[in-house]
């Protein structure tokens, strides 16, 4: 990437299934409105995905997927990197390396790491324990200045930035710490079936989520069995969740005010407003399907793509892991 005078975005994804209405509204489309502004480097993190185990050919397809979908969204390589994080060496290298200077409680106290340990009790592997560091390597390796994050995040962002500390009160100054970024246009989408969760490709309710590659008909099917209350007034109000979250998506996809969605549906019932709902999210994601269905079938230009994303990567990350080892005092080649 050109030496610039933009402040420097450090963004990923995992590719562990689909991709959700809630992923594009609450992060996605930010990391294309980024490109205007940051310098934007962004990853599908397939290493941190094989925390939890995977069926092979499943994860090489949701990645090619999820590699088309995100550049389908308007992920520019002009503008970005956009790279598939194993395919850059030097992030398992550097997670190595800062193991060594993350301590076990640090890592103990790590509250995803609860999580996942009781979701997957029969694989509690090391990796998952270790994560946050990969992630850390994974934002200090690029000398990241913001990190768009959400709730769940800011744990592991506190950590990286313990880290990069640590490291330059030891070394001298080697890592940018990074700032915590949390978007003004991100939007927290939660679930249909439930609206006091958040929207999840895991939901094992499949009416809970809407998937960006859905068909319409099943975009519609959703809305109709969304839950609400009974009610029957389309306002935004306290204890009106279900409402609430269709307000949020039907104002992300159409530009809408809370106001004007009020006015619009002033006197009208439920169905006529999650017929309105499905109808504007289908025709939102009618283009963004159209493009992924042309990446998809253009193998050669997708392999061209992450494999010159990853060589520009992996050109920065050596220059800073390359900094880092000799700081440590590992004999050079």
């Amino acid at each position: 990437m050109e030496q610039t005078n933009k402040k420097r975005i450090f963004s990923a994804i995992q590719p562990s299934g689909v991709i959700t209405l809630g992923n594009y509204l609450g992060a996605l489309r930010n990391w294309v409105s980024f490109q205007e502004e940051y310098e934007c480097i962004y990853a599908l993190a397939d290493l941190h995905t094989i925390t939890v185990r995977q069926e092979p050919a499943a994860l090489r397809k949701n990645t090619m997927e999820a590699y088309a979908l995100l550049l389908a969204c308007g992920v520019d390589l002009d503008k970005s990197l956009f790279f598939i994080q194993s395919h850059v060496h030097q992030h398992a290298e550097l997670a190595w390396i800062l193991n060594c200077y993350t301590q076990f409680g640090e890592l103990s106290r790590m509250t995803q790491f609860k999580d996942k340990s009781l979701k997957h009790a029969d694989n509690i592997n090391a990796g998952l324990f270790t994560y946050p560091a990969l992630m850390a390597a994974d934002i200090l390796l690029y000398g990241a200045d913001l990190v768009p994050i959400g709730a769940d995040q800011k744990q592991h962002l506190e950590l990286a930035r313990d880290i990069a500390i640590r490291f330059n009160g030891i070394y001298s100054p080697t890592f940018t710490v990074p700032e915590g970024f949390i978007p003004k246009t991100g939007a927290r989408i939660m679930s249909l079936a439930d609206p006091t969760k958040k929207m999840s490709k895991s939901d094992e309710n499949v009416n809970a989520t809407i998937c960006l590659l859905d068909r319409p008909e099943d975009i519609m099917r959703k809305f109709k069995r969304a839950v609400t209350d009974s009610e029957a007034c389309v306002r935004y109000a306290e204890g009106k969740d279900g409402i609430n979250n269709l307000m949020g998506i039907y104002s992300c996809v159409t530009g809408k005010s809370y106001e004007e969605i009020e006015k619009e549906f002033d006197g009208r019932g439920y169905g006529d407003f999650k017929t309105a709902v499905g109808d504007a999210v289908a025709a939102h994601l009618a283009p963004i399907q159209e493009k992924f269905r042309a990446y998809m079938a253009d193998k050669a230009f997708m392999e061209k793509s992450y494999r010159e994303s990853a060589e520009k990567a992996s050109y920065i990350a050596e220059k800073m892991l390359a900094k880092v080892k000799r700081k440590i005092g590992f004999v050079g080649k």
